[in-house]
């Protein structure tokens, strides 16, 4: 007799199980009249591939040592660099920075599986990796890595241009920096400099500058007190940087004020002080907001309580309190959300030294994530100011929620652990909010959130639920979905990865795990117990299959307030291994596409399969 299986959440388990449902998009009179006018007609989009990761090395298996080439006369050819990680725009050209092997480091990290691992696709070989095996002080975690690498594509010419090489010649310093950047993962211009930055080896932060006039290599610089860095905002004239402390960001975040010149450019001060980790920033009203990422969903440990002692405290909603939706209560301020800087205006312009205690944390996961376990793993990730509204969306490492549980509550059987494998699933959930701050005189507006895409509902644990054997349960999210479910209709879509405004539109670039999904999935079932094949669980299990027409990365638009999001592609922009748009630029009708592709064993151009490696796309309408 198996014990009884608990009601599964429709929707997961037909996602998960490869049924995409068509979910319809209610149109909301919430925001009538703040959208502005609808556009005429739906435009048409085309594509163009800028530029492209080459192979770079060879591999002819796991821990051995690799053949010389490409091209390679022994074993296959490997492209090991995965994403256009940054990207910035200056004197009509795009320069960028990648990362290598992105999502083995991830695994390693984030996920804490430093197990070798080779599919058809790609490679992780961690302390395999001939890395490790030359470097024996390397981590073993992050054996994979390999140094990022710095492009400066001419939009006039078409001419890419790589700069790597004139960071390494400039000096010992220089080269051992590059080295150990884990990758160029934030791009930021301003005042004819541009900077590449990036998580160093050893929980600090490499900073790479240039002229943006004459492409000049201004030289590096390495910030021993921060450990990872993602986004660069000019606001008012004045760039900032948002930086985490410690490894991978886990010990609190700070943003920077860049206070320096072509002859003295890494020359930065501190404007702002938050428990947890910047992911990215905006200005909205006058005021620069940020979101966060908690330390759990970064890597780290909340052992110990939050970050730098701090207590936790009450996110304030009037409005959903009046209506009583959902109880107020007190949130962990190093758990992801979106916090609020003093007025700009109050500068000398923008954020000085005296601002960065006075930031404010206007929403929290935890309004919106009804199991505490769970709200411990997420991360928020781009936003943006349109229409009036701040928009945000949420960040989910695949499997990370499943693995956090699954140590918490360790499945008793084979059913218990296809229950947490689904329930502990979540996808991007999309929000937007108006009145943070107080109007010119004083006068207090009533913050207003929305959730546009997302769910009424979620999947909580109950530990004392079936007699003490543990289950799950249905909760509240005090939230009503204005324009459709959680990923925009697929579970796979995990990231809300960028934001950017343009043309009167809204574009949200994702990531869409579904194509790792399918080695992921049924490696993660094997560790908790399931019996049988991928194909063929057990009597009464459902197998796990992923439908091929969910493989490739998601670009979706807004074309007002007034309406839900249309898909632009939903197939990674003619590449189904370009799992995500990791970096963009908007340049009136034009969008620059940094992709993420990290499949850095499929380089043969004969067969039907497409290449892997980062992408630089250009897309454009009309």
């Amino acid at each position: 007799m198996h014990r009884p299986r608990l009601s599964r959440w429709r929707l997961l388990s037909a996602v998960l199980l490869g049924v995409l449902p068509v979910l319809a998009a209610v149109p909301s009179a919430a925001g009538a009249g703040l959208g502005g006018l609808l556009p005429v007609s739906t435009p048409t989009f085309r594509h163009q591939l800028l530029a492209k990761a080459t192979p770079d090395e060879c591999f002819a298996g796991v821990g051995v040592p690799y053949p010389a080439g490409p091209p390679c006369a022994q074993g296959q050819a490997k492209v090991n660099q995965a994403y256009v990680w940054s990207l910035a725009q200056a004197n009509n050209r795009l320069w960028f920075g990648t990362g290598a092997n992105v999502n083995c480091i991830v695994a390693g990290t984030t996920l804490a599986q430093p197990t070798p691992r080779l599919y058809d696709d790609y490679v992780c070989e961690y302390a395999n990796s001939q890395i490790v095996v030359q470097n024996p002080t390397m981590p073993t975690n992050v054996g994979d890595h390999r140094q990022p690498r710095v492009y400066v594509h001419d939009l006039a010419s078409g001419v890419l241009t790589e700069k790597t090489d004139v960071i390494k010649n400039r000096s010992t310093d220089d080269l051992n920096r590059l080295k150990r950047t884990l990758g160029l993962r934030a791009g930021g211009t301003n005042q004819g400099v541009v900077f590449l930055a990036g998580p160093a080896l050893g929980a600090t932060v490499n900073m790479f500058a240039f002229d943006t006039v004459t492409g000049d290599y201004l030289g590096s610089a390495n910030f021993t007190k921060y450990g990872n860095i993602r986004h660069f905002l000019v606001a008012d004239g004045v760039l900032y940087a948002g930086v985490g402390v410690g490894a991978n960001g886990k010990d609190g975040g700070y943003l920077l004020r860049w206070a320096g010149d072509r002859a003295n450019p890494f020359n930065f001060v501190e404007v702002g002080q938050l428990p947890a980790q910047i992911a990215d920033l905006t200005e909205h009203d006058g005021r620069i907001f940020v979101s966060t990422w908690s330390a759990w969903s970064g890597g780290g440990s909340l052992a110990g309580g939050p970050a730098g002692g701090n207590p936790p405290h009450t996110v304030v909603d009037p409005l959903l309190e009046r209506l009583g939706v959902r109880p107020i209560q007190d949130v962990d301020p190093t758990i992801a959300g979106v916090w609020m800087s003093p007025p700009l205006k109050n500068g000398a312009p923008g954020l000085t030294t005296d601002d960065a205690a006075g930031w404010e944390q206007v929403w929290s996961v935890q309004q919106y994530e009804p199991d505490p376990l769970i709200a411990t793993t997420y991360g928020l990730g781009a936003l943006v100011s349109y229409g009036g509204y701040l928009y945000w969306g949420t960040m989910h490492v695949p499997m990370k929620s499943t693995s956090v549980v699954a140590a918490m509550y360790p499945p008793a059987d084979e059913y218990a652990a296809r229950d947490t494998l689904e329930n502990t699933q979540r996808a991007v959930s999309i929000f937007r909010g108006r009145g943070f701050g107080p109007l010119l005189g004083g006068i207090d507006l009533i913050e207003d959130v929305d959730l546009l895409y997302g769910e009424p509902q979620l999947p909580v644990y109950n530990a004392q639920a079936n007699g003490g054997a543990g289950g799950w349960e249905n909760m509240t999210t005090g939230y009503s979905a204005q324009f459709g479910r959680m990923g925009f209709g697929n579970i796979y879509t995990n990231y809300t990865w960028t934001m950017a405004v343009t043309d009167g539109r809204l574009f949200v670039g994702t990531m869409d795990w579904s194509y790792l999904a399918k080695d992921l999935l049924p490696e993660t079932a094997a560790q908790m117990g399931f019996g049988g094949a991928v194909e063929g669980l057990s009597d009464g299990l459902d197998p796990i299959t992923i439908d091929p027409e969910l493989y490739g990365g998601d670009l979706f638009m807004f074309d007002s307030n007034l309406q839900p999001a249309t898909a632009v592609d939903t197939k990674g922009l003619g590449n189904q291994l370009n799992y995500g748009f990791r970096t963009m630029i908007t340049d009136g009708k034009t969008l620059y596409l940094g992709m993420g592709n990290p499949m850095n064993l499929r380089t043969d151009p004969t067969d039907d399969i497409p290449e892997g490696g980062w992408e630089l796309l250009k897309l454009t309408w009309s």
